[in-house]
């Protein structure tokens, strides 16, 4: 083949990929002139479509000749349209702002709608919202949506709630990311943002509270996050962010915070696109210094049995007449070890380190689309459950293949976490205690010196105090060699009796499917989908009764949705919607989960909006395996063949020796299922010393809880103010929280078995104190119900200033009098008042936002401990301005403005004050 023949193919072959090409130029701007980064450029009628830049700025290539239509689409303008005539037609968008009822969601019903005729109560967090939040990132500002709380647990540990019921274990809310759930294996929730999504790289972010078990299935019981990131076919390029400032605590004082984040982007071709993301932030947590009574019984460090909120170590107390065996002379009181403060025991080191990546394939260059995406992050943080914990090189990953087109979606993933250096605060004070001084020294050292100081004379204030100072002498002072040495080989411990580290290297599997026939089927949207789920607990018995290997178990989903719009008349529409799953855990019977919403639309400014649907959860992996000691109890799980699983040793007393004929026994955690008192009947009982006082509990194994609910809403526009209300009622079954009960060593509590003297066994064992304590997980006979409204108000002020107000009602109907034992932990104010005023554009280029928001005092009760969290208000603002020739934006700002520190939950240290600069580049 000669050269000519070569030119002349080559000709053709440019010839014939040229054909039918044809190429736009265009910008889109807002009609201040001001450019539109990030709007979605489209070619009508299919997936063909570009992003505009920084600079508003795009390109749009398409395979066709013209005629054809180009449609142009940003949240929170107008769509418009322009038809293309020729080739290298050049189209200058000017996009007309709307308001946030044109914005488009996907939650609420897995397809695309706009928020405005949503079926359900939808909160939505865009572009815009990011970047103009006062908080100090976008995932601490969705605090400032109407019906969302976010309880603070660190400062990188943040727990989403809508609707009550919820501790930072927030087992009742869902976090997905691109369709991934978020939830660390070995805890069943999501430990915030602190493995999650850079900020760069996120596209929009929706909050559905309440029940969407039909679509979402078991763990979507109160409320679903989702958060979208940016695909690199329409995303690309390379952003970042950087964050330099200082947190601000009067315990801590002030100290530096970073927060940096990068994405890079490429679109390779038509077939073919890749993403990788980073993200790292460090910073001091917020310190925890209370010395309040944990028990609120008004003890001081001066008290024998003191036991103080953020002190660890003294925990662990005894009767010292029980331990002296019966010395008259020695008071029938419980006396507790010295403990040390939390802040020995951590450096509040808070660092994530995260990053994730992306390949995306499109082999036909249309919508479907293959993609593999790997996450994988690593974090220091402190969390509070059952008692407090440092997460120390905490370690997830995720792992997901999904297949999908603008019709369908078939993902599989895999959720793996390892605990790393993650350890106990709790049992570090307790086990450094005992490492230098065993119980058993200790006490009796307490009880000589206290006998002697009472027979030279001394009041009994007195010779408490002697004798804890004899006790402690020697105590490992923190800061010394000896103090480190010990917490050292504490921390590496995973044996609860002599050390603290929590170890967990826990996994599941996730399949999701979904099928939409809209473009087969005209009379109406079907969808049908459903999930599969398999765990892998792997704690090595120290979370979960796994000694003997993992645990596995599995559950599986399906539902359907059929939605049908009717146009009534030219200016009414009616879309109704009903939705059904089916669940079950290979542990449990199945459920069906039903859904029925309408949507009354008139004028296509007032949309009223009514729903009715059930939700089930099923027991979260703690509820149902959990075997772990907290001092004060065990916390056992309830899955049927859980309890007789965990058996631990105990020493007996001398009295109840003398009676079994044994000085120790292995006990299970069956007991608290099985031959149990409720705590708070044995504490009237102690009391009174009246056996009718006592008040069986012996708690029923676990199974899913169910709830009723019913909402109606209302969205819509009046001349230039937006309103959207909504007020929900719910009714739960077999509502799952906890018990605390007392398990006698022997006797039954029935009281049938009897010493000769006729005293019941199990009153012995009580009055020995011959039992152990238990926080049982079980389901409750009592009504639970709860019930609400939201209300949110904007509009725009004086031309063009944004003004925004909500206010979120919530409250618990319980009868607590008669269920002391049972906890809701319902956990949110009644009250909520949140405000915002600001504007993108002051003046060119520069703009500002200020955030106020108000809670209500409320009651927090968890198993860590309970007590009044007190009302607080927040100033949170920032002020921006963005430098065009470089596409960067720079911002200052401040979170709690007025330095008035507050706290959200019973325990955690006070939240204080955050002043930081930020440096965004290139971010559409």
């Amino acid at each position: 083949m000669n050269t000519k023949t070569i030119v002349k193919l080559f000709a053709l072959l440019v010839a014939t990929v040229s054909y039918g090409q044809t190429t736009v130029k265009g910008t889109v701007t807002d009609n201040s002139g001001q450019p539109i980064p990030g709007a979605n450029i489209v070619v009508a009628g299919t997936t063909t479509g570009a992003i505009s830049d920084f600079d508003g700025n795009f390109i749009l290539n398409y395979a066709q000749d013209p005629p054809f239509l180009v449609e142009v689409t940003s949240v929170g303008f107008q769509p418009a349209r322009q038809e293309v005539t020729q080739k290298n037609q050049i189209l200058n968008f000017i996009l007309v702002e709307g308001t946030e009822l044109d914005e488009v969601v996907i939650s609420a019903s897995r397809t695309p709608e706009r928020i405005f005729e949503s079926p359900v109560t939808v909160e939505r967090f865009g572009i815009k919202e990011i970047k103009n939040t006062a908080s100090s990132d976008f995932y601490d500002g969705l605090e400032n949506l109407k019906g969302v709380d976010i309880n603070t647990n660190s400062l990188t540990f943040k727990s989403i709630n809508t609707r009550g019921f919820a501790t930072f274990a927030n087992t009742r809310f869902m976090q997905l990311v691109d369709g991934m759930d978020n939830a660390a294996p070995a805890l069943n929730f999501p430990l915030g943002n602190l493995l999650g999504m850079t900020e760069t790289d996120v596209q929009s972010v929706e909050i559905l509270p309440g029940a969407a078990s039909a679509l979402y299935g078991a763990n979507a019981f109160n409320g679903i996050l989702f958060m979208q990131s940016k695909n690199p076919f329409d995303f690309g390029g390379i952003s970042a962010y950087i964050k330099q400032g200082i947190t601000s605590q009067e315990a801590a004082g002030d100290n530096s915070y970073t927060d940096f984040g990068i994405r890079m982007a490429h679109k390779f071709s038509e077939h073919f696109a890749a993403k990788v993301n980073f993200g790292w932030l460090k910073g001091t947590d917020w310190h925890a210094t209370s010395e309040e009574d944990k028990l609120n019984r008004g003890l001081t460090r001066s008290d024998p049995n003191y036991d103080g909120i953020n002190i660890y170590g003294d925990d662990f107390g005894v009767n010292i007449r029980a331990a002296s065996g019966g010395l008259g002379v020695i008071p029938d009181v419980e006396v507790s070890r010295t403990g040390y403060a939390e802040q020995d025991l951590t450096n509040y080191n808070a660092e994530s380190i995260k990053a994730d990546w992306g390949l995306y394939f499109r082999p036909w260059a249309n919508d479907f689309e293959i993609q593999y995406v790997g996450k994988v992050g690593s974090g220091n943080t402190i969390y509070q459950g059952a008692n407090r914990y440092n997460i120390a090189g905490f370690f997830l990953q995720q792992h997901k293949i999904e297949v999908k087109n603008n019709n369908f979606f078939v993902r599989a993933y895999l959720n793996e976490d390892k605990a790393g250096d993650s350890y106990d605060m709790v049992f570090t004070g307790i086990n450094i205690n005992r490492q230098w001084k065993p119980d058993q020294q200790w006490f009796g050292e307490y009880i000589q010196t206290f006998a002697a100081a009472t027979f030279g004379g001394a009041t009994e204030t007195q010779a408490h105090a002697a004798a804890r100072a004899q006790a402690d002498t020697g105590r490992l002072i923190p800061g010394t060699p000896e103090f480190q040495a010990a917490f050292n080989q504490v921390t590496n411990d995973p044996d609860l009796l002599t050390g603290s580290k929590f170890q967990d290297n826990s996994k599941f599997y996730h399949v999701d499917y979904n099928y939409n026939f809209s473009h087969l089927i005209d009379f109406a949207e079907i969808q049908v989908g459903g999930s599969f789920r398999e765990y892998v607990l792997n704690s090595f018995g120290t979370i979960y009764t796994d000694n003997d290997g993992p645990i596995d178990y599995s559950e599986l989903g399906v539902y359907t949705q059929i939605q049908k719009r009717l146009d009534l008349s030219d200016n009414v529409a009616l879309k109704l919607t009903g939705s059904i799953r089916y669940d079950k855990s290979e542990l449990f019977d199945g459920f069906f989960s039903p859904r029925l919403s309408a949507g009354f639309t008139i004028n296509d400014n007032h949309n009223i909006r009514a729903s009715f649907q059930t939700g089930f959860r099923n027991p979260t992996t703690q509820d149902l395996f959990i075997g772990l000691d907290v001092g004060r109890a065990i916390l056992v799980g309830g899955a049927s063949n859980n309890p007789e699983r965990d058996i631990r040793n105990y020493d007996l007393s001398p009295a109840g020796t003398a009676i079994t004929g044994q000085s120790n026994i292995a006990f299970s955690g069956l007991g608290a299922y099985t031959n149990s008192f409720f705590l708070s009947s044995v504490q009237a009982f102690g009391a009174s010393t009246n056996p009718a006082d006592l008040e069986v509990a012996n708690s029923n194994f676990v199974k899913p809880e169910q709830v009723t609910s019913f909402e109606v809403g209302y969205r819509g526009k009046l001349d230039n103010i937006i309103v959207d209300a909504s007020a929900y009622y719910n009714q739960y079954q077999d509502f799952l929280a906890n018990e605390t009960v007392i398990a006698p060593f022997y006797g039954d509590v029935a009281l049938t078995q009897t010493l000769p003297n006729g005293t019941p066994l199990a009153i012995a064992a009580i009055a020995n104190r011959d039992f152990q304590a238990f926080q049982t997980y079980t389901n409750s006979d009592a009504e639970v119900k709860s019930y609400g409204a939201a209300v949110g108000v904007s509009t725009k002020i004086f031309k063009n200033y944004d003004l925004g107000v909500n206010y979120t009602y919530a409250k618990l109907d319980f009868d607590r009098e008669n269920n002391p034992d049972f906890r809701t932990s319902f956990n949110t104010p009644e009250h909520r008042v949140k405000a915002s005023f600001g504007n993108t554009d002051l003046f060119k280029n520069f703009g500002f936002n200020v955030a106020w928001r108000w809670s209500d005092a409320f009651f927090w009760e968890a198993s860590f401990g309970d007590g009044d969290v007190p009302a607080f208000h927040v100033i949170d603002a920032q002020v921006n301005y963005r430098i065009p020739s470089l596409k960067s934006t720079i911002k200052v700002g401040a979170t709690n403005l007025l330095q008035d520190e507050y706290f959200t939950a019973f325990g955690t240290g006070f939240i204080g004050s955050q002043y930081y600069v930020s440096l965004t580049i290139n971010n559409l």
